[in-house]
């Protein structure tokens, strides 16, 4: 497995960030893998993998590129540089472009496990790498950006009320597969067999995104180093559990669907982000719930955090089996 070995400083030091070029990066990984999580990353597929694909088709040789640069195991660094705290995407693809190609070369050699083919073996990498994110970024991330910040402020809030409730190490076991607190100052980033890294007194910083199944690590030198992870999946996708029609004409559907969303404790800002509703139609809606004995709150840290009641939890159920009765007179 592979570790990093982490003093007390650093890791209170450590902040959560959110990272335009990782998102993009991440739905690069998407695009290239065309595996999707749940039914919103596969809509989302839907729209954006035939124009992606068409794209590669009429450029081989950065369609090589993304293949050799994401690799099995490894990504070439040139791809990915690491997040920095309230960098825009085109200050970090500018890192991308600026990459010097050997090095480029050299870092496709380990994504590779092996050497470079030859159609590779060429000075534009860099820039046809920004060249492709930015292709991403233009076409099938920039467009739905708002929203997804949204959704990735709502975990950066719910993964620093964990911090408060529990310490660092209950909030590190739950970021990604493969990623615990180890103790004795040991942080473990992968499951893969990596020598472990010293990287107190470094900057450290966590880097949500909205894409599942896709995580990294990365550094720059030993100064600075990140942990890309996949935000909670009650966030992720916010088509989420339909709101059941009896239900919906019961309580109202924006009330029921903010009702339905309550499994897990959730913030406002995180229900905002879930539901696509304003922040003062859920705060009205949780009022309604609140007061109806449906839903409860509590505080963690400086969050508010609001859940279903058992009776909220009754009705939801309630509900869902209804749904799924047979209609009297139909074969059982």
């Amino acid at each position: 497995m592979g570790w990093w070995q982490i003093n007390a400083d650093t890791l209170a030091g450590s902040r959560f960030v959110i990272s335009p070029f990782a998102e993009v990066f991440a739905s690069l990984r998407l695009l290239h893998g065309a595996r999707a999580a749940h039914p919103g990353e596969r809509g989302w597929l839907d729209a954006h993998l035939p124009a992606y694909r068409a794209r590669l088709t009429r450029d081989p040789v950065t369609a090589r590129l993304v293949g050799a640069g994401i690799g099995t195991e490894w990504t070439a660094d040139f791809l990915a540089p690491t997040p920095c705290d309230g960098e825009t995407f085109e200050q970090a693809v500018a890192r991308v472009r600026a990459a010097c190609p050997r090095a480029a070369r050299t870092d496709l050699t380990v994504s590779l496990r092996g050497p470079v083919p030859p159609v590779l073996d060429r000075d534009d990498l860099p820039a046809r790498a920004a060249d492709l994110l930015t292709y991403v970024w233009e076409t099938a991330v920039r467009p739905y950006w708002p929203h997804r910040r949204r959704i990735l402020q709502a975990d950066v809030v719910a993964r620093t009320a964990q911090v408060s409730r529990g310490g660092w190490a209950s909030a590190l076991d739950t970021l990604r597969p493969g990623t615990r607190w180890l103790g004795e100052n040991r942080l473990q980033v992968n499951a893969h067999e990596y020598p472990p890294r010293e990287i107190s007194g470094a900057e450290l910083v966590f880097v949500p995104i909205t894409v599942q199944r896709v995580g990294w690590v990365s550094w720059e030198g030993t100064d600075r180093y990140a942990l890309v992870y996949p935000c909670a999946g009650a966030l992720a996708d916010p088509g989420g559990r339909p709101v059941p029609a009896s239900l919906g004409a019961l309580l109202g559907t924006a009330r029921a669907g903010v009702l339905i969303r309550l499994a897990s404790p959730l913030s406002t800002s995180q229900l905002v982000a879930v539901t696509g509703q304003g922040l003062g139609s859920v705060g009205r809606h949780l009022r309604v719930l609140l007061d109806a004995g449906l839903v409860e709150r509590t505080r963690a840290g400086r969050s508010v955090l609001y859940a279903r009641t058992a009776a909220g939890q009754t009705l939801v159920e309630a509900q869902n089996r209804d749904r799924h009765r047979p209609e009297l007179g139909s074969a059982p």
